[in-house]
């Protein structure tokens, strides 16, 4: 799914600035427990969380995830904002709570990551 259709079904706002709205997305996944994004995140993936703090960076970064999406209207700071362009890592925010967010993705075809993989 390319980035540009995740941001219209999340009626997301991009907030890094420049990003590639044309890149694909092959997974989704959801967690506020970064231990659990690194044990099963997985590159090309977004990242749905309500978590809002710079280990969400930091994390996607380790886990090569180039996309999060914060929930529930949540709007990372000027620090996070910069390390993720550092990293090359699109941020968006939306309003939906994750419950929504991810049903949208997963309703219109986006896979979901495993713990079983």
């Amino acid at each position: 799914m390319k980035l540009i259709k995740i941001q219209e079904l999340l009626e997301a706002e991009a907030v890094t600035g420049k990003y590639d709205p044309e890149i694909e997305i092959e997974i989704g996944c959801s967690s506020d427990l970064m231990s659990e994004i690194l044990a099963y995140g997985k590159p090309n993936s977004v990242l749905l969380t309500s978590l809002n703090n710079i280990q969400v960076i930091n994390t996607a970064n380790v886990a090569d995830i180039g996309v999060v999406c914060f929930v529930m209207g949540k709007i990372p700071d000027d620090k996070m904002i910069n390390l993720a362009k550092i990293n090359n890592i699109t941020l968006l925010t939306t309003i939906l709570t994750t419950f929504e967010s991810c049903g949208r993705l997963y309703k219109n075809g986006l896979k979901s990551c495993s713990y079983l993989d």
